[in-house]
């Protein structure tokens, strides 16, 4: 509600500006708005510019979207046409209502208006005194240095040609641009979903791998198991789906990651997680740094020969995010760790879409070790 009444205002007080531009810059000021009951011509003035706001605000919400985005170009062009015939008309009316004669000194109760002149008589000299003839009635005056107009519409028409022309540029470069916007995001919003979609069947097949090794081990952390899997595919259901989620649940998410991995692990396997505990007021995009997680595990995990992961998450002042995940290569990868191998790839392609100029990805793939350097800006 409170972004409906701020673009309200924002509407209100872009036409009231629009409005006082011919008294802005006059040399009267706003002190002309006094001459509008008996100057037709300020009349004429102030309704060109509140007729071509009514025409910007038709042209924005109904004839762009009915008629230009629906690409009836043909009717657009005759409604744009008509509106403006239709503005013209009614500055016109303005401007022969304003020439009426108007009324004498007369006594109580009785309206006299001048007589008109005598047959064949104006009232001056056909020729003034330089010998330049009277214009007709209803020819443009000539210029003060006797030169008539030049050849072309009439000034009071260019000036509603004029704005009428700013209105219906402005409201197309307004509408095709938020068509714009919204196009891009709803293309980033469907983008995301398919990465998603691709992402969760991606840790669960990994995660049910690790708990079939334990049954067929008939581990007694079996059950711990189950329960940390519940607990991992709450998360991926009820936020993953989300644009953000808060970061501490995030980081609860790879803790329950990490302890299921940990059940299974052999002593030949040595795993260091170090994460902050307080990040109360932060968010971040949901399964964004398990990928890098899970990757280390993937193919840093050797039931043959010693192996060490390190993962480290700090939160520095002013909400800058730093994750390291190293692991050495081992000759043969964990065989329960079944996957496609598109968490990396999809995470990048995340990044892009949701913290473009607000991340920086480091991969080192050294020939003894893989490591991955992430900096994101939570704010």
């Amino acid at each position: 509600m409170n972004r409906r009444i701020a673009l309200f205002l924002i509407h209100l007080l872009g036409c009231l500006l629009f409005l006082s531009l011919p008294y802005l810059f006059a040399d009267n000021g706003f002190a002309k708005l006094a001459e509008l009951p008996t100057n037709p011509h300020e009349r004429r003035n102030l309704l060109s510019y509140g007729l071509t706001v009514a025409f910007f605000y038709a042209n924005y919400y109904y004839l762009i979207p009915r008629l230009f985005v629906e690409r009836h170009y043909g009717l657009y062009a005759v409604s744009v046409v008509g509106s403006f015939l239709l503005i013209q008309t009614a500055l016109s009316v303005v401007n022969q209502g304003g020439g009426l004669p108007q009324p004498v000194d007369a006594p109580a109760g009785e309206t006299r208006f001048p007589p008109p002149p005598p047959h064949g008589h104006t009232g001056s000299p056909p020729f003034p005194n330089d010998g330049r003839p009277v214009p007709p009635p209803g020819s443009a005056a000539p210029l003060p240095n006797g030169r008539p107009h030049p050849p072309g519409l009439p000034p009071e028409i260019s000036q509603t040609f004029f704005l009428f022309l700013a209105g219906l540029l402005l409201s197309l470069a307004i509408r095709i641009n938020n068509r714009w916007r919204e196009t891009e995001r709803e293309r980033i919003r469907t983008e995301l979903l398919y990465l998603k979609a691709q992402i969760n069947p991606h840790f669960l097949f990994n995660t049910l791998n690790s708990i079939y090794s334990l049954a067929i081990e008939q581990s007694p952390s079996t059950a711990d198991a189950v329960v940390q899997l519940s607990s991992f595919l709450r998360y991926v259901i009820t936020e993953g789906r989300q644009d953000r989620v808060a970061l501490s649940h995030e980081l609860a998410y790879i803790g329950h990651y990490i302890a299921l991995q940990r059940l299974r692990m052999v002593d030949t396997v040595q795993v260091s997680y170090k994460a902050p505990t307080a990040v109360n007021g932060y968010q971040i995009a949901p399964l964004l740094l398990i990928s890098f997680i899970e990757n280390a595990f993937k193919y840093g995990v050797s039931p043959q020969e010693p192996s060490r992961i390190d993962i480290r998450i700090e939160v520095v002042t002013g909400g800058q995010l730093h994750l390291k995940v190293s692991n050495q290569k081992v000759r043969v990868a964990d065989p329960t760790a079944v996957g496609s191998g598109i968490g990396l790839s999809n995470t990048k392609a995340r990044l892009q879409l949701l913290y473009p100029g607000r991340h920086e990805l480091v991969i080192r793939d050294e020939p003894d070790t893989f490591a991955v350097e992430l900096d994101i800006s939570l704010l």
